[in-house]
C-alpha cells in the first residue's frame, strides 16, 4: 500500500511532469500528449485549492500528488521497459501511435482513474479517518468537486488536442456529444471510483493479502476497460452505451 512522501506539494509534481517532458523520448510522442494533458489539469487543480474550493484544500493537494506519483512511477517503470507496469497501464502506453490524439489521452485517463484513483484515496485517508463518518462525507465531498475541476478544462483540452491531431468531418459533428460524454465520463467514472474505494478500504481492514486480491481484480477490470476503448469506433460514444468507470462485485 501507498504512503504519502511528506513535504511535496502540487509545484513539485509539476516541476517533475516538466522534467519528464524534457527527457521525454521522441518516440514517446502518443505518450507525451497524456502527459502535456496531465500536467494542465494539475495546474488546474493547484489554482482551484488555490482559490479555496475544497473543504480541506491540504488534503487535496495530498491526494493530488499521490494520485500523480502513480502515474509518474508507472511512465517510469515503462521507460525502463519493466516487466512491473500495471496491466491497464501497459497497455495504455503499448496503443498504436497512430491512433488519434483524443484516444490516447482517454487511454490515460481510464487507466488513471479507475486504477490509480481509488489506490491514492486509500493513501491518504487512513483506517480510523474512514471510521469517522462525518470525515468521510468531507472527503467525498471533496472528491466530486474534483470533478467541476476537470469537467471545466473538458472544452479546452479538446481544443488542444484539435491543434495536435485536427478532427475528421464526423468527429466535427460529433464534437458537442463528445464534449458532453466525457463530462459525463468523469462524473460517472468518479462515482464509481469512490465505490472501488470503500470496497478496497474493507478488504484492507481484513489485511494485506486481502487487500492485495481486490487490489488485483480492479486491475484485471481496468484493463479490460483499456481494451474496449482500444476497439475501432467512436470510443466516446461507445462509451455512452456500455457505461463509464469499472465498478468492483462483491467479494467473493
Amino acid at each position: 500500500m501507498l504512503h504519502h512522501v511528506p513535504g511535496r506539494d502540487i509545484g513539485d509534481v509539476v516541476a517533475a511532469m516538466d522534467a519528464r517532458l524534457v527527457r521525454m523520448p521522441p518516440e514517446r510522442a502518443a505518450q507525451r500528449l497524456f502527459l502535456e494533458t496531465y500536467r494542465r489539469t494539475t495546474l488546474a487543480v493547484g489554482t482551484a485549492v488555490d482559490d479555496a474550493q475544497f473543504e480541506d484544500p491540504e488534503w487535496v493537494e495530498r491526494w493530488d500528488v499521490v494520485f500523480a506519483d502513480l502515474y509518474l512511477a508507472a511512465l517510469e517503470l515503462d521507460l525502463e521497459a519493466s516487466p512491473d507496469v500495471p496491466r491497464p497501464w501497459r497497455l495504455a502506453f503499448d496503443a498504436p501511435a497512430g491512433l488519434p490524439a483524443l484516444r490516447h489521452v482517454l487511454l490515460g485517463i481510464n487507466a488513471h482513474i479507475n486504477y490509480d484513483l481509488p489506490q491514492a484515496l486509500l493513501a491518504v485517508i487512513s483506517d480510523e479517518e474512514f471510521a469517522d463518518p462525518v470525515l468521510v462525507a468531507r472527503r467525498s465531498r471533496d472528491h466530486e468537486r474534483i470533478d467541476r475541476v476537470l469537467s471545466g478544462r473538458v472544452a479546452a483540452e479538446d481544443s488542444e488536442l484539435g491543434t495536435v491531431s485536427p478532427p475528421s468531418f464526423a468527429d466535427r459533428l460529433l464534437q458537442p456529444l463528445n464534449r458532453l460524454s466525457s463530462k459525463r465520463f468523469l462524473r460517472e467514472a468518479r462515482q464509481k471510483v469512490w465505490h472501488n474505494t470503500m470496497e478496497l478500504q474493507t478488504s484492507r481492514l481484513v489485511g494485506e493479502d486481502a487487500y492485495r486480491a481486490r487490489l488485483a481484480e480492479l486491475e484485471v477490470l481496468s484493463a479490460a476497460r483499456i481494451a474496449d476503448l482500444l476497439a475501432p469506433g467512436q470510443v466516446l460514444l461507445r462509451l455512452a452505451v456500455a457505461g463509464f468507470g469499472v465498478t468492483l462485485p462483491p467479494p467473493r
